[in-house]
């Protein structure tokens, strides 16, 4: 998607231009054909542009979401979707979020892939996406909760290899297929309380396979047992943290911390999809507090598109809770995916010559978590994705 060439201005704004960043206050922003031309103080005369008022809010980078998915229904037709309609299910489920990028944790790649390209084609307003394409399960290891929404005769072409040679060919059949990331179920739950673990050789050498192309691999543990498996195998990022927290102690997440692993929480999807039940939550938070007072790097994902409601609201108060402050979470959400992902240069901040993404917030996210989910205005190389009140004055 290319950037207009008409720049796009935003005045009187309050600007956190990185998680480090003293905030500027009163400032300006400037992007012209995609990239950010000016950050700072003042408001200067300037050419003729398409302007919005930040007065009262807070700019901060683009945020990327690094756990969903295009598994509804309503994505199997995003193929031959009207324009219109695929921009208004993108708005709903991610930019009207403040996603301007998001990462695919699993989802069929002949659906998702076509999605980006309509989006990189200008054809359609959404966010950049990477995308896993199809996870790899371990052998006769489907999800339970999986089975009522995977046709019968699709279950055949998910890859559950039973050996290390399998892991690789799906390995490449997916990045054939545009994938820029690699999901395994190192831990899959195959019944109500029961994990499968994938063999560790298979693991091993799907992750082996994955770096060779230079791209990351994502895993769902699940468990103990499944996040041993990730910690040896070389897993870069846990798509969640075990549920299962029996046996998850110190050892095991200094271990994480050591590999350079990522965490992304999902806390809002075990609440709501799970179990309120403080006895299941605290565990799972508590690993959470732990592995970021460790020096772990934890990252923003929410695995909507699984989960149905989209708001973000539950995500960063359940973060709050778990000792992440604003900060924090600001990095997660701009520059820790943006290092994971080898884009720095680019993106995760505001300066010039980064992309044009940013996020215009309602209050200050700094002193107030649930800051992040008032969205005013979400912009992707100088085009605004969605407009809030600030757009449309």
């Amino acid at each position: 998607m290319q950037g207009v060439n008409r720049p796009l201005v935003i005045r009187h704004a309050r600007i956190v231009a990185s998680p480090d960043a003293n905030p500027v206050e009163d400032g300006t922003i400037v992007i012209r054909n995609g990239l950010i031309e000016m950050v700072g103080p003042g408001t200067p005369d300037l050419e003729p542009a398409e302007e919005i008022s930040g007065e009262g809010l807070t700019a901060v980078p683009g945020f990327w979401n690094c756990h969903v998915h295009f598994t509804e229904p309503k994505w199997r037709v995003a193929v031959r979707e009207a324009a219109p309609r695929l921009e208004h299910h993108l708005r709903e489920m991610l930019t009207r979020w403040g996603f301007t990028t998001v990462v695919d944790a699993g989802s069929d790649p002949r659906v998702t892939v076509r999605i980006r390209h309509r989006v990189e084609a200008g054809e359609v307003a959404g966010p950049r996406i990477y995308t896993a394409g199809t996870g790899l399960y371990p052998p006769h290891g489907l999800p339970y909760y999986l089975a009522g929404s995977i046709p019968f005769w699709w279950r055949p072409f998910i890859p559950q290899p039973s050996t290390p040679s399998k892991a690789e060919k799906a390995v490449d059949r997916n990045l054939a297929q545009g994938a820029e990331l690699v999901k395994l179920f190192t831990g899959s739950y195959v019944a109500r309380g029961q994990v499968k673990a994938m063999p560790l050789a298979v693991a091993t050498a799907a992750v082996a396979r994955a770096h060779d192309y230079r791209v990351p691999v994502f895993s769902h543990p699940s468990n103990l047992e499944g996040t041993e498996v990730a910690v040896q195998a070389g897993v870069d990022v846990l798509a969640h943290p075990p549920d299962i927290t029996e046996g998850v102690g110190e050892d095991l997440l200094r271990r994480m911390v050591g590999q350079g692993m990522g965490l992304i929480p999902t806390l809002k999807m075990f609440e709501t999809t799970v179990s309120r039940r403080e006895e299941y939550l605290e565990p799972i938070r508590s690993v959470v507090h732990e592995f970021q007072g460790l020096g772990g790097e934890l990252l923003f994902g929410t695995d909507v598109g699984y989960m149905t409601d989209y708001s973000t609201e539950e995500e960063f108060r359940a973060l709050a809770r778990a000792g992440v402050d604003g900060r924090g979470i600001l990095r997660m959400l701009t520059q820790g995916p943006a290092a994971r992902f080898h884009v720095s240069a680019s993106a995760g901040t505001l300066a010039p010559g980064r992309r044009g993404d940013l996020v215009l917030l309602e209050g200050d996210p700094l002193k107030d978590a649930e800051a992040f989910a008032r969205v005013r205005t979400t912009v992707r190389n100088g085009r605004v994705l969605y407009p809030g009140r600030s757009a449309e004055a």
